[in-house]
């Protein structure tokens, strides 16, 4: 018996120390990656676009996270649509700043029948530039059937809920909503929180704001769902606010939920390095913390300088 006990003893022992060992590796991992260019994000190692977008087939969602208005991320973007086009593929293209009940006025313009001037002025485009998401918008080739996708709810509905809570909305504006609407998760949530940080003076705003960008993300998945669900010959690219993406709480958590299993989900977390040290740079993309990893694949570049 008292041999069994110390075997076992011994058993748990090495399982421990192998698991710290582990974890070091890791951190080593972590403190010893690269700060610049594509890495994988489970472990960091470096690799091409071309090799990250290997297993990208018709029927897959490509979601890329983005800072708003960084010119860097937006060609780092077009450059993914690119290769993924240079791969044989039929590209459509999801923007999360286009409303869904703007699809219309998006096939409209895209088919030439609304001036780019006239699109903006109707979908009320504020900030930023739309010189910034031309290029994407405009990416989908219609001659081979591809499209240009609005995803996401109105902002007016987002808004009422963010100051009146879910109840608020009218029987109307609940159709707008998408169907079975669910909240992000409870790690997506405590994420939330932490970031809006002293801007919630009460529990209850954290709440109907995290309603509100669960809305955003389940409306997104839900279009993205029906679209690629429905073409399942062509790939659908989307673009998105970084937040949405990190760490699959997000928008990539909501898709796997409305699309048949199986549906390849491939996400892009974009980091903006400027002004980080090696070591902000690291605590960044880390895959050992609290949330895992960003994304599948990181693509780390400093913004481009004024001018540039």
């Amino acid at each position: 018996m008292r041999a069994l006990k110390k075997s076992a003893g011994l058993s748990i022992a090495f399982i421990l120390l192998s698991a710290c060992a582990y974890a070091q590796v890791q951190r080593d991992v972590a403190q010893n990656a690269q700060t610049t260019g594509i890495l994988r994000g489970s472990d960091l190692q470096p690799i091409s676009l071309e090799e990250s977008l290997n297993s990208v087939s018709p029927g897959s969602i490509v979601v890329i996270g983005e800072n708003h208005g960084l010119q860097v991320h937006q060609d780092q973007q077009v450059s993914i649509m690119q290769a993924l086009r240079n791969k044989g593929l039929t590209v459509s293209v999801g923007l999360e700043f286009f409303t869904y009940t703007d699809q219309p006025l998006v096939n409209q313009y895209r088919a030439g029948q609304l001036a780019e001037a006239d699109f903006l002025k109707k979908i009320q485009w504020g900030l930023p530039s739309y010189d910034f998401y031309r290029k994407q918008a405009l990416f989908p080739n219609l001659s081979e059937g591809a499209e240009t996708i609005a995803l996401n709810a109105p902002r007016t509905l987002t808004g009422k809920v963010a100051k009146s809570g879910l109840e608020s909305l009218t029987d109307e504006e609940k159709a707008l909503l998408p169907p079975q609407f669910s909240l992000g998760r409870d790690s997506y949530k405590k994420r939330f929180l932490e970031s809006m940080g002293h801007h919630l003076p009460s529990p209850d705003m954290g709440d109907r704001y995290f309603v509100a960008q669960s809305i955003w993300d389940d409306t997104m998945a839900w279009n993205a769902g029906n679209f690629i669900t429905s073409h399942p010959n062509q790939v659908l690219v989307i673009v998105v606010g970084e937040f949405h993406v990190q760490y699959g709480g997000g928008l990539p958590d909501r898709i796997r939920a409305r699309v048949p299993a199986g549906t390849p989900v491939l996400t892009f977390s974009q980091v903006d390095t400027s002004g980080l040290t090696d070591e902000d740079i690291h605590s960044e993309i880390d895959p050992t913390g609290e949330y895992g990893s960003r994304a599948n694949y990181l693509w780390l570049a400093p913004a481009q300088s004024p001018g540039q």
